[in-house]
């Protein structure tokens, strides 16, 4: 007889542990169907069985919908447009009762070890956080379809599509086993991973190696040929920040359409919407590139690098962090700082587009009102709920958080003399956190990170501009580079109001500390006189005005009429740009080509 090696002997044993744990695991099979997607309805088939111990014993399996979806830090309350459950075991009907929002409860036989739930799920908003189905394609995000079982979580399923007759094509992150079936390794990766099913044309290119497809949804006329290129090379780019690519494959799902925009990040795909114009204006190209290389870098950062929240997560209640303003914000910054070190955008180009973006800040009351730390953490609240004072109260942590993504990167060159850059922190969190720990990073880690890296401490930087409402002192930083930002409006003697009105002469916004502001005039007001006559145009009318005039304002509120006596200030908006220095030294020139890739 052949002897058989303790090594053999081992793998075998190891095998038939392996196979006994996986027959006494849990089975979730997902069937998705669309038989009428002009109703705009996907129909829901979930095969559970093989039940554990557990779930024998309490009788009931409880069923859940995700309330919200990663990247998109709102609750949205997907259980809104789940309709018609009915659960069966064998031909008997099983009772299901919804115990709360999101959860239906599912009681067992006793003798059964297999439920059968079908459900219609309401998909009619094309958004990249939500689904949509109609007569020309099919796009889902699984947290707003799919129910799961809480106790499940890590386990294995399956989702079998069946596509409307007239359409051949699916296209999704999640790992094909053939005949239109894939599976999710565990619930994360089931709900990360969007799928869009029609007829959309399909580019690919290879990254290192690794396979990436481009699924073009939408009936538009393009150079498949550039704008794969030109995917490629902002792909290229962002992979040369970390230098290590963490995905096998990558997919993107991009959605042409006549209005809209935006994107939102998976584990190893993005879905980004855009307007169809896009390919026929150079300016709306290098918008939608910015978009591509936003989305991309995110595959690093917030999908590896991340916060401790954000990830993994609690699919039914919110997930706080302060670090939003870095996830997002950071990535903001790093969306054009790709397109420059990738040559599809200028200096020039990226000293304005960086300009435009402290602008924004800068004349933003609520900048001085709200930190961007504590941004992040409401972002649940008050982010994706602006109402007409938003401007007054609160800062955006993209916003805020693209300017101190430059800002520290300027730091970091600085303090390095130019042998660091933001890049560093990134890849230090990447190793150590991502690869080496396997989580994410605490505040206080982030910020030694960052000392790290910078070689000094950033206690005073973190406390006064991050945790803090105080003004960046921008040149201190612009300075190291030969550069330094000025308002062309620092002279003006404009007279102000502080009163927009976006249609007509009803007034929109009202800014903090404006003339409006002070004296009395409201968001929803009607201007019907200024001095005793109507105004065809607010502006040109104030700007006949002088700083200090007092005006008389005639206004509609609630169906009366009302007067107010403003007294017109000067026009505080900046309008900041970056411009060089005279007399630039060596250190800065050099220190200037390292910053902008030169």
């Amino acid at each position: 007889m052949k002897k058989i090696s303790f090594l053999a002997i081992y793998l075998i044993f190891s095998h038939f542990v392996w196979s006994q744990n996986t027959s006494n695991q849990p089975k979730i099979e997902y069937f998705l169907s669309m038989e009428q997607p002009q109703t705009h309805y996907f129909d829901v088939v979930i095969k559970l069985s093989n039940f554990d111990a557990k779930t024998k014993q309490q009788g009931f399996l409880d069923l859940k919908m995700a309330v919200w979806t990663p990247g998109s830090y709102l609750i949205r309350e997907y259980a809104k447009n789940i309709e018609s459950v009915s659960v069966t075991s064998g031909t008997s009907n099983v009772k299901s009762d919804k115990i709360n929002k999101n959860t239906w409860r599912v009681r067992l036989l006793p003798t059964s070890n297999e439920a059968i739930v079908k459900y219609k799920v309401y998909a009619n908003e094309l958004s990249v956080r939500t689904s949509f189905i109609d007569d020309s394609h099919g796009y889902l995000n699984p947290a707003s379809v799919f129910m799961y079982v809480n106790d499940w979580k890590q386990v294995p399923s399956t989702i079998n599509i069946k596509p409307y007759k007239e359409w051949n094509t699916i296209s999704t992150g999640l790992k094909p086993l053939g005949d239109n079936t894939f599976e999710a390794e565990n619930l994360d990766i089931l709900i990360d991973s969007p799928i869009e099913i029609g007829t959309q044309k399909v580019l690919s290119f290879d990254l290192k190696g690794i396979p990436h497809k481009i699924a073009m949804y939408g009936d538009v006329k393009f150079d498949e040929a550039k704008v794969s290129n030109d995917i490629k090379k902002v792909c290229e780019s962002a992979l040369s920040v970390v230098g290590e690519h963490p995905c096998k494959d990558y997919t993107f799902l991009i959605h042409n359409i006549g209005l809209g925009g935006g994107g939102l990040e998976h584990l190893n795909s993005t879905t980004c919407q855009t307007s169809r114009m896009v390919y026929s204006n150079d300016k709306m190209y290098q918008g939608f590139m910015s978009l591509i290389a936003h989305e991309y870098f995110h595959l690093w950062n917030v999908k590896r690098i991340r916060p401790k929240a954000l990830g993994p997560f609690d699919y039914e209640n919110e997930n706080y962090t302060h670090l939003l303003w870095f996830s997002e914000g950071c990535t903001s910054f790093y969306q054009n700082y790709i397109l420059r070190r990738a040559n599809m955008m200028t200096p020039e180009e990226y000293l304005n587009a960086y300009a435009t973006e402290i602008n924004t800040i800068e004349n933003q009351p609520g900048n001085k009102v709200q930190s961007v730390a504590e941004s992040s953490w409401d972002a649940w609240i008050k982010y994706y709920r602006p109402n007409e004072n938003s401007r007054n109260s609160t800062v955006s942590y993209y916003d805020k958080g693209a300017v101190l993504g430059g800002v520290l990167n300027l730091a970091i060159l600085q303090a390095t003399k130019g042998s660091k850059n933001l890049d560093d922190v990134m890849k230090v969190l990447y190793q150590e956190y991502y690869k080496k720990q396997g989580r994410g990073f605490s505040d206080e880690e982030f910020q030694k990170t960052v000392e790290l890296v910078a070689e000094k401490s950033m206690s005073d930087f973190f406390q006064k501009y991050i945790s803090g409402t105080e003004t960046i002192p921008y040149n201190t930083y612009f300075e190291a580079v030969g550069m330094k930002m000025t308002d062309k409006n620092a002279e003006n003697t404009f007279p102000y109001l502080g009163a927009d009105c976006r249609t007509g002469l009803k007034i929109s916004s009202v800014l903090r500390d404006s003339p409006a502001y002070n004296d009395g005039l409201n968001v929803g007001d009607e201007i019907l006189q200024i001095d005793g006559t109507k105004p065809e145009e607010l502006t040109k009318l104030i700007s006949n005005k002088k700083i200090g005039d007092v005006i008389e304002v005639k206004v509609r509120r609630d169906g009366l009429e009302k007067k107010y006596n403003v007294t017109l200030q000067r026009n505080p908006i900046k309008s900041l740009s970056i411009e060089p220095l005279e007399n630039q030294t060596s250190e800065q020139k050099e220190l200037y080509k390292k910053w902008l890739f030169l």
